[in-house]
């Protein structure tokens, strides 16, 4: 590969973008369904491919289980194929449509944006998401994986281009570009063939993309997560929902980084956090004033915090906790912190969970419930593309319709416009 040839390969991919955009619906429906076939057919091969993936990285390592594809994550990913398939197209929609007084008609539809390039690490999965709103979009697409997943993508890519074959689609409709990082600047730079850039991945990662592209960028900000239990709160829904929130799934965006406990209920800590002790270990950094409501009664580690350990997305079995006061404290806390992804409030006091969820600026809020629930498919999307923490164009989970543009039409009669 040399930069002639990347340069090739892009304008291949821009180039099948129209066709893509002419095929109806009914078309990338059979082709998401005969993708979901053929990708159980191909199990055992793209299993092999991630397990070569998987020998070259530390079990310990937090990105391990984003890597990690197993028989029942891959009948999952299917089953969301199926899903987005199903979905009505945004494609054509008509957004807006009105008759001027000279007799003009206008009508705002929406279009694909035409090619998009998504930048992620160490997730496969994201492999097929990405294609599979893309297509249903009829959008093109470039992705560019981590070296962590390389074999795992080039085994699920040439799934992909076997079935667009099959359905006469040039192949190069999805690209998988090098996976080595010395060719990014190269695709943040192609203004020429890409028209929007999507990172998923670690702050560094979007950050990089951020400051590097000259192509427009959509960012899908780090989860720095946090939980407020107000002294309104049950404490049953409380412990549940912690429990959700930290241990479900630790390595995703949406995982709680850092409890706020009201300070009236700190001689409950210990209970609320009996399950992430005794059950998961979670490894815990508490202020002074957690730490001595638990210490001796928490069964995981438990260490004092460190200015670090606040503003840090874990990823991990970690998390840290932070006594407050009051509502304010707590606000200023999550001000001064958040990334702005997902932000949760445990309270019975109406007043209190009003004033959360009008104060608090992040893509999603919650009242009650455990931010596990920020994804696309979860809020009936089908597979999403990321969770924007940007506020322009889109904003948290990102699927079908954040994947398109629009334009207007014009219907005339021979009108013209007067001097």
């Amino acid at each position: 590969m040399d930069r002639a040839e990347l340069q090739r390969n892009l304008e291949a991919t821009a180039q099948a973008a129209p066709a893509l955009a002419e095929r109806p619906d009914a078309d990338i429906q059979a082709l998401l369904n005969a993708l979901a076939d053929r990708t159980l057919e191909a199990e055992s091969e793209i299993l092999a491919a991630n397990r070569a993936d998987l020998a070259r990285m530390d079990p310990e390592d937090p990105k391990y289980d984003r890597l990690l594809l197993d028989p029942e994550r891959l009948a999952g990913i299917c089953a969301d194929l199926r899903q987005v398939a199903a979905l009505p197209s945004p494609v054509g929609e008509v957004l807006e449509q009105r008759k001027l007084d000279n007799g003009l008609q206008l009508s705002k539809l929406r279009v694909p944006i035409g090619v998009i390039a998504v930048i992620f690490e160490s997730r496969p999965n994201v492999t097929f998401d990405v294609t599979a709103l893309c297509l249903k979009s009829r959008n093109a697409c470039v992705l560019k994986g981590s070296a962590d997943a390389r074999d795992s993508n080039r085994a699920i890519v040439k799934v992909i281009h076997e079935v667009l074959a099959s359905f006469g689609l040039d192949p190069a409709t999805v690209y998988l570009a090098p996976a080595e990082r010395e060719w990014l600047p190269q695709i943040l730079r192609a203004t020429d063939t890409i028209d929007l850039a999507i990172p998923r991945g670690s702050k560094g990662l979007i950050d990089f993309v951020r400051d590097n592209a000259r192509i427009p960028v959509i960012e899908t900000g780090a989860g720095i997560v946090h939980t407020y239990v107000d002294r309104s709160a049950d404490p049953d829904k409380a412990r549940a929902i912690i429990t959700n929130a930290k241990a479900r799934r630790v390595s995703v965006c949406n995982a709680l980084d850092t409890l706020l406990v009201h300070r009236e209920l700190l001689l409950q800590l210990p209970a609320l956090m009996a399950d992430l002790g005794a059950q998961y270990q979670v490894e815990v950094f508490a202020d002074s004033e957690s730490f001595a409501a638990l210490d001796g009664h928490y069964a995981g580690p438990l260490h004092v915090a460190q200015p670090a350990h606040y503003g840090q997305e874990f990823l991990s079995l970690r998390m840290s906790i932070k006594t407050v006061g009051t509502l304010d404290e707590a606000l200023e806390h999550i001000r001064h912190f958040s990334s702005r992804h997902s932000e949760a409030i445990v309270a019975e006091d109406p007043a209190v969970i009003e004033r959360f969820l009008q104060s608090v600026d992040a893509a999603t809020v919650y009242a009650n419930a455990s931010t596990a629930f920020t994804d696309g498919a979860q809020f009936g999307m089908g597979a999403e593309i990321g969770i924007s923490t940007q506020k322009l164009h889109a904003r948290g989970p990102m699927a079908l319709p954040e994947l398109t543009s629009y334009k207007w039409v014009v219907r005339g009669t021979g009108q013209t416009r007067p001097r």
